[in-house]
């Protein structure tokens, strides 16, 4: 099969490269290949399984659906299973963003809910420019990739500020920690006010609380309110891209809880499916401008993942996965904290929640070391541990386990994660 899907699959497969399994059966925080080996998958669908694979909640509802002789394509058209996924969704969001709030579903994808977003604060406020960050990663359609750390050439037509994102490491003011971050907050102040500073007024800034794919660097909640008085204050939307971080991911239900912020507009995707394709924008109701027809498409009324996401979003709320996420993640962090003081080769331990990451540098310059970070990645699957990679350099490596995860299950994934790091660092370069 591996074989086959090398020549028959587009050059850009990406985890079929660096994981060469074959899933067969998969429940909670375990998959099983065909060859019979058991992984413990800390990538959780990049963060799209939030109870895990297969959980029973989800399952029983998909067939509940099935079951019933529901339509399973409704295009736009209001069905119970809609009703109730708007209602639980609803009830989750911030009050104060869900006491006025519109919802538009989008195609499948988070991707897709970006660029809804983007037509959205265009369309309301009549203004075309963006605010965005450096390392942020949207989605691979033109105006996310466009919005995206890694733009690629072809974005150059673009109109995006790219303003700098908070980081200890590699702090671009090289200072680091509050001074940074406040540094950056008073950088996009003047950037904005200044009548010479190029950058006309923008349709609105898109901010991760926690860049994923930019290497597991949460936003600290100052700077972020910071970002929230800055663009109230100018009239300028304020979009939370809450595709990875949403669902109780970041030890709270949305990342922006940790600060208090209410944006105007939320993107959510991954999670809220349940396991299943399903994205959507929710904005304040003064920025609902749009004329019937003026986003669509075709799949936007999928009936399993609404009721997969009905059923997870409730289990997130009954049983305080988010609070749980919280207290695991800190103590997952602060355990492989440990093991960084005995590993020079470990560069820097962040993350939030249960969306954690371990920086690799090279220990006598202190660079990031990305091939070190890809021997990690193989030594991990190597001892039955699935974890990706992300970062600037691809030097960060990134654990997304299911807010479902035990104490037994976590310590499993740190002592293999453990002995990794030195393995991989003990490899002749």
């Amino acid at each position: 099969m591996l074989r086959r899907q090398a020549q028959r699959e587009s050059a850009a497969r990406t985890y079929a490269r660096s994981l060469p399994i074959v899933p067969v059966r998969a429940r909670g925080l375990t998959i099983e290949g065909a060859d019979g080996r058991r992984y413990l998958d800390c990538l959780s669908g990049a963060g799209t399984l939030a109870l895990g694979h297969n959980h029973p909640v989800v399952l029983e509802a998909i067939r509940g659906v099935l079951d019933s002789g529901a339509p399973l394509h409704v295009l736009d058209l209001a069905t119970p299973v809609k009703d109730a996924f708007t209602t639980e969704l609803f009830a989750n969001l911030p009050p104060e963003l869900a006491a006025d709030a519109r919802i538009q579903f989008c195609g499948p994808a988070g991707t897709d809910a970006v660029e809804a977003a983007l037509k959205l604060v265009r369309a309301a406020t009549g203004r075309q420019g963006l605010l965005a960050f450096t390392g942020a990663y949207h989605g691979m359609t033109a105006g996310a990739l466009g919005a995206s750390g890694g733009a690629p050439d072809g974005a150059q037509d673009v109109r995006v500020t790219r303003l700098p994102y908070p980081q200890d490491l590699r702090c671009p003011f090289g200072v680091g920690g509050p001074e940074g971050a406040e540094l950056g907050a008073r950088w996009t102040e003047n950037l904005l006010d200044d009548p010479k500073g190029g950058v006309p007024a923008p349709a609105g800034m898109i901010v991760e609380p926690v860049q994923g794919e930019g290497g597991v660097l949460p936003a600290p909640d100052a700077w972020l309110r910071r970002m929230r008085e800055i663009t109230a204050a100018r009239g300028i939307p304020l979009i939370a891209d809450e595709v990875q971080t949403g669902v109780g991911r970041t030890g709270a239900f949305w990342g922006v809880d940790h600060a208090g912020v209410v944006p105007d507009v939320m993107v959510l995707s991954k999670a809220i499916g349940g396991s299943l394709p399903l994205a959507v924008v929710v904005y304040r109701g003064d920025l609902d401008v749009w004329p019937p027809g003026a986003h669509a498409g075709t799949f936007r009324g999928n009936q399993l993942a609404m009721a997969a996401g009905t059923a997870t979003l409730a289990y997130v709320r009954e049983n305080r996965l988010a609070e749980r996420a919280a207290v695991l993640g800190e103590r997952m962090t602060s355990a492989l904290r440990g093991l960084a003081a005995a590993q020079p080769c470990v560069g820097e331990v962040r993350g939030r929640g249960l969306m954690i990451g371990v920086e690799l540098v090279d220990p006598d310059t202190g660079a990031a070391a990305p091939e070190l970070a890809v021997a990690v990645r193989q030594e991990c699957l190597d001892r039955g541990l699935i974890v990706e990679l992300g970062g600037r350099h691809c030097a960060v490596v990134r654990l997304l386990p299911p807010l479902t995860l035990t104490d037994e299950q976590a310590s499993a994934v740190l002592d293999r994660l453990a002995d990794a790091i030195p393995a991989a660092a003990r490899r002749p370069r």
